[in-house]
């Protein structure tokens, strides 16, 4: 019987470059490593509609997990496995309170199908992989069910007072978890949730041991993950408490296609110890 295994892929810092897309090189790793039998599994602080067309580009027929394991779900499909953590909707708006003391651009609330932004001035459509209207504001009127995540920006400089300061107050029931790329994002889900228990799910429902998970990762809110995973690889760009818990290092950033690098020179090895 063969052994099913799976890799699984943070985005921001990782799998994606400094032009936040798939390189041909990376995708064309990652299909190769499809085709050797691995699921392939993207575990992403992002959305489901910043992260579908990543999704659709390596054309991947498995779970996903969106919020930093708020949401794994299988996207366009229905599954019975679907799975879903939520927070208390009052969380945003105590935030959006504290927006100039905390040193906020904007405060946003998110679950799978929609978001609510506090200024349509701060508004991004690059962030949100959408357009927006009033209807998109953050108000009691509009957010009426208790989101997967709230999204807050600050500066880079300010982004470590602010996490210590969203966890202080709101620390028993929520987690903040960074984002990795250029901009200083803060995403704040329901307390336990991390990408690990998310990933350890969907190798649960696929049939994949601990032990056959391969994990690439390069921010705070990989480290569960990387714990887990029987084999976590940390990118050379990655945090330095990252690198602690990794099991190995890409030799090249992402924006020189580390991961690329690191799974052809893996499955070369792979393939010289077969024959």
């Amino acid at each position: 019987m063969t052994m099913k295994k799976m890799i699984a892929i943070d985005l921001d810092g990782t799998t994606l470059d400094q032009n936040s897309q798939i390189s041909p090189r990376t995708e064309n790793a990652l299909r190769a490593a499809i085709e050797s039998g691995y699921y392939v599994v993207i575990a992403t602080g992002r959305p489901y509609r910043m992260s579908k067309h990543f999704y659709q580009q390596l054309n991947l027929h498995t779970p996903m997990t969106n919020f930093n394991g708020a949401l794994v779900h299988l996207p366009e499909k229905k599954w019975l496995g679907e799975k879903e953590t939520i927070i208390q909707r009052e969380i945003a708006f105590d935030l959006l309170k504290q927006k100039e003391a905390l040193g906020l651009s904007f405060v946003a609330a998110e679950n799978k199908e929609n978001f609510y932004i506090d200024d349509l001035a701060h508004f991004d459509p690059r962030l949100f992989a959408s357009a927006a209207s009033e209807q998109n504001l953050l108000t009691a009127a509009h957010l009426t069910h208790d989101p997967n995540s709230i999204m807050v920006e600050t500066t880079r400089e300010n982004a470590a007072h602010c996490r210590d300061e969203i966890a202080r107050q709101f620390g028993e029931v929520v987690d903040v978890r960074t984002w990795g790329g250029p901009r200083s994002i803060l995403e704040i889900v329901a307390k336990g949730v991390h990408k690990a228990v998310a990933v350890s799910y969907i190798a649960d429902r696929l049939g994949v041991a601990q032990k056959n998970v391969m994990a690439f990762g390069d921010e705070h809110n990989d480290v569960e993950l990387l714990s887990y995973a029987g084999w976590g690889v940390a990118m050379k760009n990655g945090t330095e408490q990252l690198k602690a818990v990794a099991d190995d290092l890409t030799n090249y950033s992402n924006a020189d296609d580390g991961l690329a690098d690191y799974l052809e020179n893996y499955f070369e090895l792979v393939q010289a110890q077969v024959v």
